[in-house]
């Protein structure tokens, strides 16, 4: 069994550790913005095949006091680097954290990075160089208070990126966090699903992925433990076949993405071509205000402008006025749940909230608000 760590955005800690325990991970335990759980080499890479929540997934190799760059130094020369790379294979270290003597991510990395080159010249006369995009060995030092973790990095780009997007609207939602909402709102596959402002269509297709049971990892290129020296080909190959073998061909209930502005549904369609599912979802260019459901009951599921960094915050109160009416007057016997990020734009909607779930969308507090309409 490996000790492994799981980042996630604030406020998903126990969804994702929800995740992982449905994967088969043990000794699992929140922290903040992260989990900690334990398995084996398989576990690694099906939770880096198969999450929809995790930004990526560490492997600790040391814990150590880290008082000052002194020190930090001393304590990664301590490690033999030889188990990790040679000096033909690149390297990139990230930080994060710090402390009142290392305040720096760029000045903090160089001491690690430097640290482990300089004991590679030492040995054989040779040197990693950095190749901060796509490294052999990707390297993550935290620090917290006088303590840090350095952790090999098994993700390498970000889980969130699942590959599909390159074509995104204004403020378009993390993958990670629009499968968190799609969790948080209890929709099941069997339910229909309807996204009024999909933009370019992260929602729909997230729901879409999850219900067709397509793991995220297979529409990415590479993840960064493929480079490892104990990296099991086999292993990977067989897991990324049986996650093939498990998807399902068709949805049992209908997906709908709408949108009033034609070039961003050409990005959402964009987006859905790229991960072989754009004939799955029905998208509809739609104004709000000519919104009417599409079947008898459903879930919808939305994400309106907050007037943070879209729209003005004045222009969008009648919109989530008009948001309200459209919902209350046409959608009797669907549930909605909307993403509010802006307490004096919600109460325009003009309509009871049967729950209210804190969740953050980055750096803003926002609220999954549910909307029982009878």
């Amino acid at each position: 069994m490996v000790d492994y760590f799981a980042t996630v955005a604030r406020g998903l800690e126990s969804l994702a550790a929800q995740e992982l325990k449905a994967f088969g991970a043990e000794a699992v335990t929140e922290t903040f913005t992260g989990v900690h759980f334990s398995g084996d080499r398989t576990l690694l890479y099906k939770v880096n095949l198969w999450t929809r929540l995790i930004f990526r997934v560490l492997v600790p190799i040391a814990e150590f006091p880290c008082n000052n760059a002194q020190q930090l130094y001393r304590e990664v020369q301590n490690l033999d680097w030889r188990d990790y790379l040679s000096p033909d294979d690149t390297l990139a270290v990230h930080c994060t954290g710090k402390n009142r003597q290392l305040n720096h991510s760029h000045y903090t990395a160089l001491q690690v990075k430097n640290a482990i080159t300089d004991q590679q010249r030492q040995q054989t006369g040779k040197r990693s160089s950095v190749d901060r995009d796509s490294p052999d060995l990707s390297l993550n030092l935290h620090i917290q208070g006088q303590t840090a973790v350095l952790s090999l990095d098994s993700s390498g780009d970000s889980l969130h990126r699942r590959g599909y997007r390159p074509a995104m609207g204004v403020a378009p939602l993390k993958e990670t966090l629009a499968a968190a909402l799609i969790d948080l709102s209890e929709w099941h596959p069997e339910t229909p699903f309807l996204d009024p402002l999909c933009g370019s269509g992260t929602l729909p297709i997230e729901a879409t992925l999850k219900a067709l049971n397509i793991a995220p990892g297979l529409l990415r290129g590479e993840f960064a433990f493929e480079r490892w020296r104990d990296f099991d080909p086999q292993l990977w190959e067989e897991l990324k076949a049986e996650a093939e073998a498990q998807q399902h061909t068709q949805l049992p209930a209908p997906i709908w993405g709408c949108e009033q502005n034609a070039d961003i549904l050409q990005q959402a369609q964009t987006n859905s071509q790229n991960c072989g599912i754009v004939k799955e979802i029905h998208w509809q260019k739609q104004d709000l205000s000519q919104l009417y459901p599409p079947c008898e009951s459903g879930i919808i599921l939305c994400n309106p402008p907050y007037g943070k960094r879209v729209g003005d915050e004045k222009e969008l109160a009648s919109f989530y006025k008009l948001m309200g009416d459209v919902l209350k007057q046409r959608f009797t016997g669907w549930t909605a749940y909307i993403l509010m990020g802006n307490k004096s734009l919600a109460k325009n909607i003009g309509l009871k909230t049967s729950a209210r779930i804190p969740v953050y969308n980055g750096s803003i507090p926002c609220i999954l608000s549910k909307y029982e309409l009878y």
